[in-house]
């Protein structure tokens, strides 16, 4: 028996974002490599354990501060109403604020 899973994402068009217009800022705080390699350093000297989490789907987490629209994707809209696009509750891949709204 063979079993077939599909699955689907909703992924925003960011590449067509205007940085003013549908976005203000992109910017992420990320670690710098200097200070992770002296953090690492330190807990090596002290005997200290690390953990690490990876969370595969952070980006799918934030929330956004600004109204963001997008178009029906091709071949799910809603035959009822075609016209009509969704608001965004938290932020999709692709967006160009993505990073930044879950921070």
């Amino acid at each position: 028996n063979t079993v077939i899973r599909n699955k689907s994402r909703l992924v925003a068009k960011g590449y067509v974002q205007k940085e003013g217009v549908d976005f203000e800022e992109s910017f992420a705080p990320v670690a710098r490599l200097e200070v992770v390699r002296l953090f690492i350093t330190y807990v090596a000297h002290e005997s200290f354990t690390i953990y690490q989490m990876d969370i595969k789907t952070a980006f799918l987490y934030g929330p956004l501060k600004e109204e963001v629209y997008v178009n029906q994707p091709d071949g799910f809209g809603d035959p009822y109403h075609p016209d009509k696009v969704y608001r965004l509750k938290k932020a999709l891949y692709g967006l160009k604020q993505a990073p930044r709204a879950w921070y």
